[in-house]
């Protein structure tokens, strides 16, 4: 069972009613929403990971089911790469926790217990995380930190967040597996070209480890129908773009009602 751990001694966290507490004496306090925030920082106020807008965009286009086949190939990945009655699992880079409690839900359909635990650096993404696994446990932290011991985890999962690999390699147990997707080359194309004059392709290079082999890879295509408005929006504010993008560009893009796009995925199974 992937323990959560304090990030200032190091040992494990006991969780109680409102606070998790080390042996050492740190304490942290459980928000409202079930998350703890075991981010050590110096910089008090400062936005961390996705923020609320692209939060929303995400949990709402997320809502309509357009990534099911994505959540469906994961699942079935947790399914076939765990033979154990009880899966430990860690989700790097979890955000609202749609693909963590899918899983979670396949992992308990198909007779399985399951050890859950969600970490993402966004505060606004964990406080949708718990309405949607009441047994996740949630922690704001950094994937290149991840607050378990070394050796916990069956199961890495890794879904558009940064690959944090020797990370990865630490807390997962001899054997485990890491779930990796990323998109593919010519993932959003077609929104990209309504959008930009001179749209770009993805950069789709294999990310490696030492201590992890790839053993699989799955490519996942799917073409959405979009046949609305906010659809279209919240589909290209839930991306990195959202960020970067000129006014001349938010124009067009504000202008589209409705657009068909291809989403390409790549599943990549590592183990280590």
């Amino acid at each position: 069972m992937p323990e959560l751990l304090c990030p200032v001694c190091g040992q494990i966290l006991t969780q109680g009613e409102k606070t998790y507490l080390c042996a050492g004496g740190h304490s942290f306090d459980r928000a409202k929403s079930g998350y703890v925030n075991l981010l050590i920082s110096h910089q008090s106020g400062t936005q961390h990971g996705d923020d609320k807008g692209m939060v929303r965009a995400r949990r709402a286009f997320l809502q309509r089911g357009y990534y099911e086949p994505l959540q469906k190939a994961l699942c079935k990945a947790a399914l076939r790469y765990t033979d154990d009655q009880c899966v430990d699992l860690v989700d790097a880079g979890c955000g609202e926790c749609y693909y963590t409690a899918a899983i979670e839900q396949a992992l308990l359909d198909a007779g399985k217990e399951s050890s859950i635990v969600g970490v993402d650096i966004s505060k606004d993404a964990l406080r949708f995380g718990d309405k949607r696994g009441k047994n996740l446990r949630l922690a704001v932290a950094s994937v290149y930190h991840i607050p378990v011991q070394p050796d916990s985890c069956d199961i890495v999962l890794n879904v558009f967040a940064p690959f944090a690999g020797e990370e990865y390699l630490r807390v997962l147990k001899p054997g485990g597996i890491l779930l990796h997707v990323s998109p593919d080359e010519e993932h959003l194309w077609e929104l990209k070209q309504a959008v930009y004059e001179m749209p770009y392709r993805n950069d789709a290079a294999l990310p490696q480890q030492e201590g992890l082999t790839i053993i699989a890879e799955e490519k996942i295509c799917c073409t959405l129908h979009l046949s609305c408005h906010d659809d279209i929006v919240n589909l290209f504010h839930m991306t990195p773009y959202a960020h970067k993008t000129s006014i001349g560009d938010i124009a067009r893009l504000d202008a589209l009602e409705q657009l068909d796009v291809a989403a390409e995925f790549v599943l990549r199974i590592y183990q280590k």
